[in-house]
């Protein structure tokens, strides 16, 4: 049986689509880190994928297009000392970076509109406030 990792709705990516590569990490660790491979790398074939929706697919090779590296995308984890907390955390960045990626387009903004006899109603009170205060200044001796 093959793990899953949903991405939105009932679209996930498969375990086989997944390409990890281990490294040593720099940072914490002490003597153990310059031993063991804890730093996660992970790659996802995003233009060869068929686990995603062409319209889906497309929008994410649009808006992750400076992320490619010949039409995969690349996470790196390294913030744990232990090589399954940073797998789990590479994982989590990628399905949020695909979730993200594959969101609808928003909505076009639509300028608000002022009704015609709205404007009309505020200058008509404009101009008689302005005449009621002209009125005031007015000697008339």
């Amino acid at each position: 049986m093959s793990v899953r990792y949903p991405i939105r709705g009932s679209v996930s990516l498969s375990e086989a689509e997944l390409n990890w590569r281990f490294s040593r990490s720099s940072g914490p660790g002490g003597q153990h880190v310059n031993t063991s491979d804890s730093r996660a790398e992970l790659r996802f074939d995003l233009a060869g994928s068929g686990s995603l929706p062409e319209a889906w697919k497309e929008r994410a090779l649009s808006r992750l297009a400076g992320r490619l590296v010949d039409g995969a995308v690349v996470v790196t984890a390294s913030e744990h000392r232990s090589q399954w907390r940073n797998r789990q955390s590479a994982l989590d960045k990628l399905t949020r970076l695909l979730h993200e990626a594959t969101l609808p387009p928003p909505k076009p903004r639509r300028s608000p509109r002022v009704p015609a006899g709205l404007n009309e109603r505020r200058l008509r009170e404009k101009k008689r406030r302005s005449d009621r205060k002209r009125e005031r200044t007015q000697r008339d001796w």
